[in-house]
């Protein structure tokens, strides 16, 4: 990386594109860099190529996530996923996919149907979806947020038709299911709100711990733990409790990922130039020490350019600013953020992993 790169990123100032990319700084470094895409990519070009340059592996947004694939009973819609595996095939990048089973966004006809109807299809769906997609991925999020201590269930999971069919055995079926028909993929159980040092997050993260634990003890495969990683500068984050937590779970024999990287910006200055610099000094502080860490193999964003954020179409901040959490910029340009992850990258080395030989 160019000392002129080095220099933005310790200001924090706008710089020209730069030529080298995120992708290949991560891998010289032992680690792989992607985003999450969605749909747009058909119909962006310049976004599009900003994946091929930039990343090493993809994770599917939508396409691969129940209300998706099965808006209504009958045949299956698999075609934005199979686009998406077509696209990252062709450019030698290795596809996530994203989610398999998550307690939301769930159909609503699924949510009217009995118990024991809700049981047979969670079966039939993993069984037709991950078969579908066998030897192809390189890794799944089998289960996805499966903590959420606001429902007040016992152990503070996260409710939902999946958990009011099964409790919380589900999520072992799943992992149990999805390995007797792809074992080669990566499995991954993906969680949120790890990252806050108030109640909801120190919640969170003893809930997984104890999880993973059980689930490696009765030898479920697990893979993987993604910690999404959106962080929120409202709440609080103690970087050495979090240390010691990432310490915790590799030490339960998973490897971890960020897969969901982005930085809200909604507490910081309006002034756009400030505004840059507030997320790439949080991104800083978040991700140098988290990706020292051995048990650290992947840094995922939640899409590449703030005009495609998740947050722009969320509707508490529909009549705000727009927010500008990632990367790239509405222009595609390259933000302060950008030289921070390369900077992060470039100086926490660990051997390099194995991505089943998908990503180039």
């Amino acid at each position: 990386m160019s000392l002129a790169g080095l220099a933005a990123a310790n200001g924090y100032h706008a710089a020209a594109a730069p030529a080298a990319n995120l992708g290949a700084i991560a891998a010289k470094n032992g680690y792989l860099f992607g985003a999450a895409a969605a749909q747009v990519i058909d119909t962006d070009p310049a976004y599009r190529q900003l994946y091929v340059t930039q990343t090493r592996i993809i994770t599917t947004d939508i396409a691969l996530k129940m209300s998706t694939l099965a808006p209504q009973p009958g045949p299956k819609r698999f075609e934005l996923a199979d686009r998406m595996l077509a696209f990252c095939h062709q450019n030698r990048i290795a596809m996530r996919g994203h989610c398999l089973i998550w307690n939301e966004w769930v159909p609503a006809w699924i949510k009217s149907m009995s118990t024991q109807e809700r049981r047979s299809y969670f079966d039939s769906y993993i069984d037709e979806v991950v078969a579908r997609y066998k030897g192809k991925l390189q890794s799944w999020d089998v289960v996805n947020e499966p903590f959420w201590p606001g429902h007040r269930a016992p152990g503070g999971f996260r409710v939902g038709p999946w958990y009011d069919a099964f409790g919380p055995d589900y999520i072992s079926r799943a992992f149990k299911r999805a390995a007797q028909i792809d074992p080669n993929a990566k499995f991954v159980l993906n969680e949120a709100q790890t990252e806050r040092d108030d109640a909801v997050g120190l919640a969170v993260r003893s809930g997984l711990l104890k999880l993973v634990a059980d689930l490696k003890h009765a030898g479920v495969k697990l893979d993987v733990v993604g910690l999404e990683g959106h962080l929120q500068p409202q709440y609080p984050h103690d970087p050495g409790r979090f240390d010691e937590f990432l310490h915790q779970l590799g030490d339960l024999g998973v490897d971890i990922y960020i897969t969901e990287f982005d930085v809200y910006d909604g507490t910081f200055p309006d002034d756009i130039a400030a505004r840059d610099a507030a997320v790439a000094k949080t991104a800083q502080e978040f991700l140098q020490p988290t990706l020292r860490h051995p048990a650290v193999k992947a840094l995922i964003c939640w899409e590449l350019a703030d005009k495609y954020s998740f947050y722009r179409g969320m509707s508490q901040y529909k009549h705000t600013r727009p927010a500008r959490p990632l990367p790239y910029d509405d222009h595609l340009q390259p933000k302060p953020l950008w030289h921070v992850i390369a900077q992060s990258l470039e100086t926490a080395r660990h051997p390099s992993l194995s991505t089943n030989s998908q990503a180039r």
